[in-house]
């Protein structure tokens, strides 16, 4: 916990405050904003290890904020809501949301999913070392341009693999089709966005059956991520 730093963002101060005594008092060093433009502008200054996300914000609402969090960084958000709602959970979760804590919640319960969340977010971590990335039952090198499946080396196409290897590189995050030519195909590509989809479906057969711990998931208008799903 020491050396861990969790931001709050949460338009009611009283909460803030809370939340911030609570966990300074199990050791984290916790910043605090109360609109969605300040805890961007925090999450960049301060970098922290893990965000609780409240998603009525004024000026930039939580759902705008977790978009803008996933496209620079992976870092574990847990968000917070004032209804048990299963469409806030499962587009929180699409949007890239480790977590929900719907208010009013448990201190003790908010800390142990903390830890949770932390404990998963860093041993996946530690599985992306250089130009390997391994998980469940996958293994990418990008150096060799080797694919291991269950252990086994599998045939793929060049753009495969590197499509592949950014998405799990930045497990949890969306990408727009127009992001992934760029940052698998360059600017220059002149192809569209068709291109992606027929690689997320080739590689989707390949990866059938491999885990139940990861998958290649399209979220809906917007993109595709490699998604953590244990």
């Amino acid at each position: 916990m020491v050396g861990t730093t969790i931001l709050v963002i949460d338009d009611e101060v009283s909460i803030c405050e809370s939340v911030r005594l609570y966990l300074e008092n199990e050791g984290y060093e916790v910043k605090t904003a109360n609109d969605g433009v300040e805890g961007l502008s925090f999450f960049k200054v301060y970098e922290p290890d893990l965000v609780l996300l409240d998603i009525m914000l004024p000026r930039k609402d939580g759902w705008q904020v977790c978009r803008e969090i996933r496209e620079i960084s992976s870092k574990p958000i847990i968000m917070i809501t004032a209804k048990n709602d299963v469409f806030d959970k499962v587009l929180g979760l699409e949007l890239g949301a480790d977590d929900f804590m719907t208010k009013p919640f448990d201190m003790k319960e908010l800390s142990a999913r903390v830890k949770a969340v932390l404990r998963r977010y860093s041993a996946h971590e530690n599985q992306i070392d250089g130009e390997v990335v391994k998980f469940d039952n996958l293994e990418i090198s990008k150096d060799k341009y080797e694919l291991k499946l269950k252990g086994k080396s599998v045939d793929i196409p060049p753009k495969e693999l590197e499509l592949l290897y950014f998405l799990a590189s930045n497990y949890n995050r969306v990408f727009t089709r127009d992001q992934l030519l760029d940052k698998v195909w360059g600017f220059d590509y002149l192809g569209d966005s068709r291109t992606v989809d027929v690689h997320v479906k080739r590689l989707r057969e390949k990866l059938e059956g491999v885990s139940d711990k990861w998958a290649l998931k399209t979220v809906w208008g917007i993109g595709y991520k490699f998604e953590l799903l244990q």
